[in-house]
């Protein structure tokens, strides 16, 4: 058995130790079922049970989910539609998705399979920087398609990035500038010309302006 505390309070029987759990108002649980003897620990077992509904919560929101998103096009599919397809197949990837790129064929466009191949060779020779072929192109009834997976060196280099930014904007941007500069002194007021004395024959000077 073991306490609430960790403590090992060795082998009891079990109406002492149900007696010693409900002393503590504590549940007594059973925690290693098939040990010889089996062990119990007085626990409160309703926090016990949130916590573990926390922690797997946390890991939830750790885990990253990676969704399969499909593109659909046409063995003659129009430029502006193509590259409209492969931005979102870029996008899917830069979200750490995979993109299934799927060639339907209709009516007599089954016997130019090559047609189809030709559009997924394509668009693994534009997305060889961001993606990595996880499945082959390969027919399925009347479809052709393969799935693209992330390229890990992208995404490394994009958490890269997002860490650096990051750190950048953490960092401190230098010594901030003062709120107010302090205020200057007034100059001081021009001097007073003096009153000529009674003394001083010379007559008071006259300001021109």
């Amino acid at each position: 058995m073991v306490g609430s505390d960790g403590a090992q309070l060795g082998v009891l029987p079990i109406d002492q130790a149900l007696a010693r759990a409900q002393a503590e108002g504590m549940d007594l649980v059973e925690i290693s079922p098939m040990a010889k003897p089996p062990v119990c620990k007085i626990m409160d077992y309703g926090r016990f049970k949130y916590l573990e509904k926390k922690k797997q919560n946390e890991a939830k929101k750790k885990q990253v989910v990676v969704q399969l998103k499909e593109v659909k096009l046409r063995p003659r599919t129009e430029e502006h539609d193509y590259d409209v397809k492969v931005r979102k197949i870029r996008e899917f990837l830069g979200e750490a998705n995979k993109a299934r790129v799927t060639v339907t064929f209709r009516g007599r466009e089954m016997s130019h399979r090559e047609l189809g191949q030709k559009v997924l060779q394509k668009v693994i020779e534009e997305m060889k920087d961001v993606a990595v072929i996880e499945s082959a192109p390969r027919m399925e009834g009347r479809q052709m398609f393969m799935i693209l997976a992330p390229n890990p060196k992208m995404l490394q280099s994009q958490r890269d990035r997002a860490r650096a930014a990051e750190a950048k904007t953490a960092a401190p941007g230098g010594a901030p500038a003062p709120a107010s500069a302090a205020p200057q002194a007034p100059p001081p007021p021009p001097a007073r010309p003096e009153a000529p004395s009674e003394a001083d024959p010379r007559p008071p000077a006259v300001e021109r302006q």
